[in-house]
């Protein structure tokens, strides 16, 4: 199977490259800025924001299936734009097309987010990416749409916020809940997906629940590292409109995936 990973030089997109070949899947994997630095896979620059380029790169490259992970914060463009893009593209050449979500596009609330809630954003970035759900479905309702949380590993920018925060050089909210998901259980989940034909919105995430600065107190005691140093606020000291408490239910995923999505305190345990 040919897989081609737009976004392939992201933290995600990288280890989905890498399982890929590991699959035996031939890879080529997109990246705007930054290296995918994965051997055997095919690596080509492209602009999600460029509707030709696009079509142009599926075109030639011919995949049996598209996974889709570019997004950009404050970017409009890559995130909502982008994924539109990707989709017309993918459905172009009778591509099979696994999306990445994100849980960020939920407004926040006591109750667990089911895997079909309509989205209620409260911040650009949330607001882009439902519109990049709206998007795809709209396009390719075969595709499959992954909902996922924060995204843990080596290298992710979320324990690296952790540590910053343990040192005093940044700040995690005490009053936004989360379900963090291993990246690597998230990229087995997504190829999958792929060689799957499951239709429609999924939450992939990981079973517990905990805020930023419960996260960072388990970095801590992971990496013997000193929690009284941690810095933490909450939302609403800042003054910042964000989704609070974000839990995915998870319940599909697990019946319906081989893949065993860990929670953080298995993942991080010392």
């Amino acid at each position: 199977m040919r897989v081609l990973v737009v976004g392939g030089s992201g933290f995600l997109g990288r280890e989905v490259c890498r399982r890929g070949l590991g699959l035996g899947c031939s890879v080529v994997g997109s990246f705007y800025a930054g290296e995918i630095s994965v051997p055997g896979v095919a690596a080509r620059r492209l602009d999600v924001t460029d509707r030709a380029a696009v079509r142009a790169l599926v075109a030639e490259v011919r995949p049996d299936a598209v996974v889709a992970t570019p997004y950009r914060y404050d970017d409009w463009a890559v995130t909502a734009d982008g994924a539109a893009h990707v989709a017309v593209a993918a459905a172009e050449v009778g591509a099979r097309l696994v999306h990445v979500s994100s849980d960020a596009l939920h407004a926040g609330r006591p109750t667990p987010y089911a895997d079909d809630d309509p989205p209620a954003p409260v911040h650009a970035y949330g607001a882009a990416k439902a519109a990049a759900e709206t998007a795809v479905r709209a396009i390719d309702p075969g595709a499959a749409l992954v909902r996922t949380s924060l995204i843990l590993g080596e290298g992710s920018k979320q324990i690296q916020l952790c540590r910053d925060a343990l040192a005093g050089r940044a700040v995690l909210f005490s009053d936004e809940l989360r379900c963090p998901i291993d990246v690597g259980d998230l990229a087995d989940a997504v190829l999958e997906l792929v060689a799957s034909s499951y239709a429609g919105l999924l939450n992939v995430a990981g079973p517990d629940a905990v805020s930023r600065a419960e996260l960072g107190l388990l970095v801590a005691e992971r990496d013997g590292l000193d929690p009284a140093g941690l810095r933490t606020i909450t939302s609403a000291a800042t003054g910042l409109v964000r989704p609070l408490d974000v839990r995915l239910d998870s319940t599909r995923a697990t019946g319906l995936l081989r893949t065993r999505l860990r929670g953080v305190r298995e993942l991080l345990a010392s």
